[in-house]
């Protein structure tokens, strides 16, 4: 039995309890097809960066045995770890004695470089020796070694080699010896142990390692870590975890860190920990949230900023801030059983997250803009082309681990049956209350068509239910068993539950009406003000300019907010897309005699050509070159927006 990242089979708190990871198998379609450029190209592609970049020589360094320099970030070790948790993924999916054979060798040098305490950390071995725990702040060890346990359990349980889990035990145990209960006091800068210390426990049964994460929690919000640069809530350091009501400072590691608490709870079931999540959550969702799940306003800090200002040219949402998130809404499904979750997850993964990795699997981007001239600018924080890698690669190695582990975040079980959260061509087991066995095959050609067939080719005598999310977007869902409809209306944004008892040959019809609509943003939002957007189901849309008419800039395009949109599936467009056209105006300006600015008249110059917009999915914008981009395009000034 594989276990995914999250195990809650023994999780007293939890709703829900995750599946065996092997008991999830994808098949072919939307994410399968990820899947497969993630093993053939992106894992092999980020070994080969590893050892250009340096990852692999500055663990060869603390041994001694070659010389040269470090290179890289102070958390370089940090990729290397994160690489062979998405290796860890693809080898218990299917056996790959090449990567079986990169990732040992990456163990080799882990392994080589421990030292007899168990402290590893390339960084503080070779350029700072003897100064280790000196700069909790920025120093980054508690992270390096929460993403060293993760992927050490990822392996131990894909391959059942302990090598590596052994080196990570060691090492929290070590931590635990100087910073648990009644030790010294001090938490990471950058949260991330957290999380990896309760999936630890989890995996290991040992409950010092739960401890310690709650140690480290407990001991935020004096200030300590801070001010520095941007303040103590850039580290969560500014209010306790207990008292926090917003989310704040930088994304990702607020994102981890609500994450290693959510843990916590389905661990504790401590209520202010429950209450606090919940809190941050709203505040997430209500004012930082971009229209493709992305959070992140501010390059500055790499920080959430004010409610409702979400800038789309200049926007942050950095790649790793959306895995974050992925993970941390998936931890308060889990905890609650509650869709709105799973409908932030899938908005997450189709288009904030997903627009992060180009469709051969080799190129990524740390920022995703929702809106691009298509002109690099000379810092390189905004592009309009995927680079190969980055000086600061958290984000690459990351893609790897999550669309690796992409099965895990399909389906749950509980004391009644089995939950359905995303939409995939699947084969799922699970072991039913009873103890009966039962395996279900699931068909659609979900993102593009929202039919969702279930089969059911194995189960036992007893009853049980079979719960299936109706996303937020569904108006309109239908249900039907066996073919005809069922006795329970499809309600958006909750889950419709099939309670039978069931038969080989069985079949479930889950059908979501897919059409392309315009959306608009809230009114404070000013950057959107006056502009729409298109989506169609969980995918959200973009113009970009190698779509368009040669004489059409997409910076000067309106779209008619009362004409038609049309979607056409383009099989030799971007891999495979559904594209959507929509009515529009070119705007051609009369001669504005060298002036930025003039008087407002009612004949303004402004003479709207009628034309067609061509969009596609806002996730494989930046495939074709240098383009320039745009997600929320104004609206016509011949309509109004109710």
């Amino acid at each position: 039995m594989v276990i995914g990242p999250v195990d809650t089979s023994n999780t007293p708190f939890a709703k829900l309890r995750t599946l065996p990871l092997d008991e999830v198998s994808l098949g072919e379609g939307f994410w399968y097809r990820r899947q497969v450029v993630n093993r053939q190209a992106s894992l092999y592609h980020g070994y080969e960066h590893l050892e250009r970049a340096g990852n692999f020589h500055n663990l060869k360094l603390t041994t001694g045995r070659v010389g040269g320099g470090y290179r890289g970030m102070v958390f370089a070790d940090s990729d290397v770890y994160k690489w062979l948790e998405a290796a860890s993924y693809e080898l218990a999916a299917r056996p790959d004695s090449d990567l079986r054979r990169m990732a040992e060798y990456a163990i080799d040098l882990v392994e080589a470089a421990q030292g007899n305490d168990g402290y590893v950390n390339s960084y503080w071995q070779v350029v700072q020796p003897g100064r280790r725990w000196e700069d909790l702040t920025h120093g980054h060890e508690m992270y390096c070694a929460g993403h060293l346990i993760q992927a050490a359990v990822a392996y131990d349980r894909a391959t059942g080699n302990a090598r590596l889990l052994s080196v990570a035990r060691r090492f929290a145990d070590y931590i635990h010896l100087v910073f648990g209960p009644d030790k010294r006091t001090g938490t990471p800068g950058h949260p991330e142990i957290e999380m990896a210390l309760v999936e630890l426990y989890r995996h290991t049964a040992e409950r010092r390692y739960m401890e310690l994460a709650g140690c480290l929690v407990d001991r935020r919000g004096d200030g300590s870590l801070g001010p520095g640069r941007f303040g103590s809530e850039y580290f969560q350091d500014h209010v306790a975890v207990r008292e926090a009501s917003t989310m704040a400072g930088h994304v990702v590691r607020q994102l981890y860190l609500t994450a290693g608490v959510a843990d916590l709870y389905l661990e504790t079931g401590e209520q202010a920990l429950y209450d606090a999540l919940m809190r941050q959550w709203s505040d997430m969702s209500e004012h930082h949230l971009f229209v493709t799940g992305g959070v992140g306003s501010l390059h500055r800090g790499e920080a959430f900023g004010e409610p409702y200002v979400l800038p789309n040219e200049s926007c942050y949402c950095e790649t790793c801030a959306q895995i974050a998130s992925v993970m941390w809404n998936w931890r308060m499904l889990l905890a609650t059983g509650e869709a709105k979750f799973a409908d932030l997850m899938e908005l997450t993964l189709y288009n904030g997250f997903l627009s992060g990795v180009s469709l051969d699997g080799r190129g990524f981007f740390y920022v995703n803009p929702l809106q691009s001239t298509g002109v690099d600018d000379n810092s390189g924080s905004t592009r309009s082309t995927r680079p190969e890698w980055f000086d600061c690669a958290c984000c690459p190695p990351n893609v790897m681990r999550l669309i690796g582990s992409l099965g895990h975040y399909l389906a749950t079980r509980d004391t009644q049956g089995l939950q359905v959260h995303q939409y995939a061509p699947a084969t799922v087991g699970f072991e039913a209350h009873s103890g009966q066995r039962a395996l279900l095959r699931i068909e659609t050609e979900y993102p593009w068509q929202g039919t969702v067939r279930i089969t059911i080719d194995e189960t036992g005598d007893d009853a049980w239910q079979l719960s299936l999310r109706v996303p937020g977007w569904a108006e309109g869902a239908s249900i039907h068993v066996n073919g005809q409809p069922w006795n329970a209306m499809p309600v958006p944004g909750t889950y419709v539950t099939v309670n039978r008892t069931w038969r080989v040959g069985d079949t479930v019809k889950l059908d979501l009406p897919l059409a392309s609509t315009l959306v608009q943003g809230h009114p404070r939002i000013e950057s959107v003000r006056g502009c729409v957007a298109i989506q169609r189901g969980p995918i959200v849309y973009c113009l970009e300019q190698a779509d368009q008419a040669p004489s059409v800039d997409v910076m000067g395009v309106e779209i008619e907010l009362t004409g038609q949109m049309r979607d056409s599936w383009q099989p030799d467009l971007l891999d495979g897309v559904i594209s959507v056209q929509a009515d529009g105006y070119a705007v051609e300006s009369r001669p504005w005699q060298g002036r930025l600015y003039r008087p407002a008249e009612k004949d303004s110059g402004i003479v709207p050509q009628p034309i067609s917009l061509n969009a596609v999915p806002y996730y494989a914008w930046a495939n074709r070159g240098p383009n320039a981009m745009r997600v929320w395009t104004p609206a016509t000034r011949t309509s109004q927006i109710t």
